[in-house]
């Protein structure tokens, strides 16, 4: 074996044996130093690859930017204009990336050119496409806030973006773009870009490019007639199309022209006196604004977003591209319904400017395709849109969420009868507005919109099905929905109409939820078909179920709260409001009114209200207008179209009754610790005993030996003890003690027998000033509650008033957390039809004073009714024979 080398540490160890087959160890290495040489080369090392990489990115980014353009070059020529067609195939509108004729150069007047060259970019004639001091600036910024907040884009980068990218802010996309604009600037003259620039930009207002620009904003396609503070208006634009838009934003599109007015006269390109005299200009839309408004815009515009949505291309990419878009809508009912919302007289009259906003969509029964819609009057090309405007829907919610799933349960029919008593559903009290009942059928409750049996219904199915019975239908909940209150709809987050009209088109279908849609097929500008929509329906109700809510809605609008909804052909539908909701406001107007109804060819859903409601800002009528422009649109859209009826429900086995659920009271607790003793000094029966929780008064029973039945010597009190001084020397009495509670009066509690000696004195005659014989209590009395602890309203325990009352304002708790039905002790206060309260009537003599009570002819002295509390008495005592 060889021997083996051996440290000084292991001169004195035996040496180690290697068994066959085992490797021997490795032998131990010496650790390098760290030289000034060895980190030199290792910093150079990775500087050279970090300076190889960098170059290697560059050159990609470069070559490809090169590629892009190359490939996309036929973008800045601007193709034919997408074509829009309604679902008869007929062409109703045209959209492209510009909608007047291209503008040459020598057309452009120089001020137009200087006025886009001061404000976007001052440096573009001098630059090859990247404008390194404002790249430096822009980084200097986006390093500042750690994120990419300023483009620092030249003119040539703005139409590289434009044409070619996206408009994420990412470090590859701003390299991407600036290779793009450096192959634009090889590859076009300066006058080349800053025309294409012109023509291709977009001003808002569905104007692409200048002239457009100038026609929609001024009236006039003429550039050279335009005056400087029109130049640096429409100059200003880019920045912020929407937010400068002269038309609906002249305040800030003024602000904006002072800026460009500013940097041109900063540039010299005009003097100091002319900026001033431009800003001072006030603007004024063009007499021929209002002609310009096109038809069928709202459609359009939801179109070519849901086009956007299904195919992944971008508004201009659809705008540009030439491209035919097959749309489901009909021309005739969108004109009429345009029309409608242009008629002054189908909405209720504003106290001042604001008006009353309304939305409307119409669906197609048969495909779920959409027949018109409008979210707005006086809707043009980018206003807001209410037809995604989420509201509370009322008591148009009732039928999705209550009657429809109950139905469906198997456990009630058309016929059922609902409680429609006075209740409280834990801390929920909702209230009608026409008062009770014992019972009423679903058909009934359903037609007068009455709201105890809807709330009653979802409390006997459960919430949890009403809610996933809503799902189905195309809702969606919060976990703060999951109470009764959404039977009134009182939705956290609320609805619109497009929601309601596909829910209740479901009806309309035989129990089918289709999603709505718009857009039927997209085909290329070669004709090759890029999208077919393939809407699928799902079963979501039996047709049973369909057929006896259509049945039952049909009686809403023949005899019922949507008497204004009848057209010339059979209609099913139903109404709902939402109350104000302004604390402190003592009003029975409304914050929104709604329709959503259908006929067998088409479903419709109507919503109207103020788009900020406040005080001054509320619905003083009901949903009877909302009928009415359902009538108003869709009698005459639907005229030519064959009259249907709906079909009716099959007649099924009556279902056994539901008996109402209702939580037996808690058994009044019995007072316990009665006890009496004979007082000499007051020559009186002192009675003492335990209180009972949330008992609002006492009731003390007596009888004398000769007597036979006992009889209530003082009622109501308050206290928990009694002195009875009308007695005789030497009788024997037994007295019991009942208890008012919420759940009655208790049973009787043990019996106490006393016996007065003979040997008594006779009572004293009380002082002259002291008639009646009453001793003033000692001490401070304790006041009874008054009665005010619960409301009945429905109100949450935040105070937020809840949406979701009839259609005159009933019907509140917007969460479910009332604060119960009066308060456990005292008068509860009686609520009125709609959901206020009153205080209790007042009966003779309880006025109330601060004397001690004294029940009459008896003698008895209550300390607790020093207070005069008006509970207090409640009427004579018998007093037995004897007494005095």
């Amino acid at each position: 074996m060889p021997r083996q080398n051996l440290s000084r540490s292991d001169k004195n160890q035996p040496p180690k044996r290697t068994r066959p087959g085992q490797s021997k160890p490795a032998p131990k290495t010496k650790k390098k130093k760290i030289t000034a040489k060895r980190v030199f080369w290792t910093l150079f090392g990775v500087t050279a690859l970090g300076v190889f990489c960098a170059l290697a990115a560059y050159l990609f980014i470069m070559v490809s930017g090169e590629k892009i353009y190359k490939a996309n070059i036929d973008k800045l020529v601007i193709n034919e204009p997408t074509k829009i067609y309604d679902r008869n195939g007929t062409l109703i509108v045209e959209r492209s990336a510009r909608q007047g004729d291209p503008v040459k150069y020598e057309d452009l007047p120089p001020m137009l050119v200087n006025a886009f060259v001061a404000t976007e970019d001052r440096r573009f004639f001098d630059h090859q496409g990247v404008d390194l001091w404002s790249v430096g600036r822009a980084a200097v910024k986006d390093v500042i806030a750690r994120s990419a907040v300023e483009g620092g884009s030249t003119i040539t980068q703005q139409l590289a973006k434009n044409v070619f990218l996206n408009d994420d802010k990412t470090f590859f996309r701003k390299a991407t773009e600036l290779s793009i604009a450096l192959a634009i600037e090889r590859d076009k003259t300066k006058q080349d870009i800053i025309t294409t620039y012109l023509n291709r930009i977009f001003f808002g207002r569905g104007a692409y490019g200048i002239k457009e620009a100038s026609e929609t904003y001024f009236g006039t396609s003429d550039l050279n007639k335009l005056k400087l503070w029109q130049i640096a208006t429409l100059a200003g634009l880019p920045k912020a199309p929407s937010r400068y838009n002269p038309l609906t934003n002249p305040d800030l599109s003024t602000e904006r022209r002072a800026v460009v007015l500013q940097l041109m006269a900063d540039q010299g390109y005009i003097t100091k006196a002319q900026a001033e005299e431009a800003k001072a200009v006030v603007y004024k839309s063009p007499a021929n604004s209002s002609t310009k408004e096109s038809h069928y815009q709202a459609f359009v515009e939801y179109a070519m977003q849901e086009a956007e949505d299904v195919t992944g291309l971008s508004s201009d990419d659809l705008t540009r591209g030439g491209y035919n878009i097959y749309t489901t809508m009909d021309a005739k009912a969108q004109q009429t319904l345009e029309d409608a919302f242009k008629n002054e007289d189908l909405f209720e009259k504003s106290a001042d400017d604001v008006p009353v906003q309304g939305s409307m969509v119409i669906v197609n029964n048969d495909t779920g395709g959409l027949v018109a819609l409008l979210g707005g009057r006086n809707y043009r090309e980018g206003d807001f849109s209410r037809v995604n405007s989420r509201r509370q829907p009322g008591s148009a919610f009732k039928p999705i969420v209550s009657y429809a799933p109950a139905l469906e349960s198997g456990k009630f029919t058309p016929t059922s009868q609902l409680s429609n008593e006075k209740q409280c559903f834990g801390s929920y009290c909702p209230s009608n507005l026409h008062g009770y009942s014992g019972t009423v059928t679903m058909a009934a409750a359903l037609e007068d919109s009455i709201n105890i049996p809807a709330v009653w219904t979802l409390n006997q199915i459960g919430v949890e099905t009403g809610v996933n019975f809503a799902k189905s239908l195309g809702f969606k909940f919060t976990d703060a929905d999951r109470n009764l209150a959404i039977a009134l709809g009182g939705l956290s987050s609320g609805t619109n109409t497009l929601e309601m009209a596909q829910a209740y088109r479901s009806f309309a279908d035989g129990g089918n939820y289709t999603q709505a849609y718009a857009v039927k097929s997209i085909t290329d500008n070669a004709g090759k078909e890029i999208y077919k929509n393939a809407a699928e329906a799902s079963k979501v109700m039996s047709k049973q179920t369909a057929d006896e809510m259509t049945s039952m809605m049909e009686t809403v609008v023949t005899d019922g709260t949507g008497k204004r909804a009848q057209i010339n052909r059979p209609v099913a539908g139903k109404t709902g409001t939402t109350q104000h909701g302004i604390e402190g406001l003592r009003s029975s107007a409304n914050r929104d009114a709604w329709f959503v109804g259908y006929t067998k060819e088409w479903t419709a859903a109507v919503w109207m209200g103020y788009d900020r409601p406040d005080r001054n800002h509320l619905l003083n009528e009901s949903s009877g207008r909302a009928a009415a422009m359902f009538a108003a649109v869709m009698g005459p859209a639907l005229e030519g179209y064959p009259v249907q009826n709906f079909d009716a429900p099959k007649v099924t086995e009556p279902v056994q009754p539901v008996e109402p659920v209702e939580e037996e009271p808690e058994a009044p607790k019995v007072v316990t610790g009665l006890s009496a003793s004979y007082d000499q000094d007051n020559q009186a029966v002192a009675l003492s005993w335990s209180g009972v929780e949330g008992a609002s008064g006492y009731t003390v029973y007596r009888k004398e030996s000769s007597e036979k039945q006992f009889t209530a010597i003082s009622s109501g009190s308050s206290g928990t003890s009694l002195q009875d001084g009308s007695i005789t020397p030497g009788a024997t009495y037994e007295y019991y003690v009942t208890a008012s509670t919420p759940g009655g009066e208790s049973d009787a509690s043990d019996t106490v027998q006393i016996t007065v000696d003979q040997a008594q004195e006779e009572p004293v005659e009380p002082p002259v000033d002291n008639p009646d014989g009453v001793v003033p209590p000692e001490g401070d009395p304790a006041t009874p509650p008054t009665g005010e602890e619960g409301t009945d309203n429905g109100e949450d325990a935040g105070g937020n008033n809840g949406n979701g009352n009839n259609e005159n304002g009933n019907g509140n708790g917007n969460n479910g957390n009332g604060n119960g039905n009066g308060g456990p002790n005292g008068t509860p206060q009686t609520p009125t039809d709609n959901g206020a309260t009153t205080p209790p009537a007042t009966t003779p003599g309880s006025e109330g004073t601060s004397t001690d009570t004294t029940t009459p002819s008896t003698g008895i002295t209550d300390p607790a009714a020093a207070t005069g509390d008006t509970a207090n008495t409640q009427g004579d005592a018998t007093a037995p024979a004897g007494t005095q």
